[in-house]
């Protein structure tokens, strides 16, 4: 059975377009940030509970919302210094697994920073940023992975088809981190398929939280130099309701202009 977190980990990780990762690694505070973080989260997994939020959270990013909404939550905080790590050059195939948990909670941190700073918070934390306690909320987990992998996939086709080239390209690179036979089924078939934003909002299904997961990993999919895309992306949040408060601080923060 594929799994959607690793797939979702895999293409955060890899890169689906070649800003990607700088984005990524903005969200964090660029890399004195990933240093920062990865400190932190070595002092909180060994136990230490007067572990300091990195010092590029004080400034209003949110790190120190990563590490105080994780704190109890060992799997997100050992999936997220993964993902850091290979944004430092450090990561490996090995760490495929911890980094699809990583990539999913960085998602949900920037949703419930955005909403936060827009005014609009969360009742709750984000699923992600949660332990989950049992089969029912991992297959949440995994249907929330599900309905963000498509969406990046949608995001590549805003200003046309992904081309035969450009999949096999795409695959290459993920299957360096581990893709199985199944989920390269999953991404060629969806890949191929005509895009269709309407079903992907549907599949939203009114998550605030998912929607706007969904929206800041579109913009890590592709590189936002079209118009086509520029277009993509305000119809995306349009349609999934997306308040422009929310998506402007999540374009500050990742350090992209629609």
């Amino acid at each position: 059975m594929a799994s959607f977190m690793d797939m979702l980990g895999s293409m955060m990780q890899q890169g689906m377009a070649k800003s990607g990762g700088t984005r990524m690694s903005n969200a964090f505070g660029g890399r004195g940030g990933l240093e920062d973080l990865l400190g932190g989260l070595g002092q909180m997994m060994g136990g230490s509970q007067t572990a300091k939020a990195p010092t590029s959270a004080s400034s209003g990013g949110m790190l120190g919302n990563v590490l105080g909404q994780l704190a109890n939550n060992k799997a997100a905080l050992g999936g997220l210094g993964a993902l850091a790590g290979a944004l430092l050059g450090g990561g490996s195939s090995a760490a495929r697994g911890a980094i699809g948990g990583g990539g999913l909670a960085m998602l949900a941190s920037l949703a419930f920073s955005s909403m936060k700073k827009a005014g609009q918070p969360l009742e709750s934390p984000p699923r992600a940023l949660l332990e989950p306690q049992n089969d029912m909320e991992r297959q949440a987990l995994e249907n929330d992975a599900q309905v963000i992998v498509k969406a990046m996939i949608n995001a590549a086709k805003a200003d046309g088809q992904i081309d035969r080239d450009e999949i096999e390209k795409i695959l290459g690179k993920l299957q360096e981190d581990g893709l199985t036979p199944e989920e390269q089924d999953f991404f060629k078939t969806e890949a191929q398929k005509p895009g269709d934003l309407s079903q992907l909002v549907a599949s939203v299904g009114g998550d605030i939280e998912l929607a706007v997961e969904a929206y800041a990993a579109s913009l890590l999919a592709i590189e936002v130099d079209t118009e086509a895309e520029r277009d993509y992306l305000k119809q995306l949040a349009a349609e999934l309701g997306l308040d422009p408060r929310v998506t402007g601080h999540i374009e500050e923060t990742l350090g992209v202009r629609v």
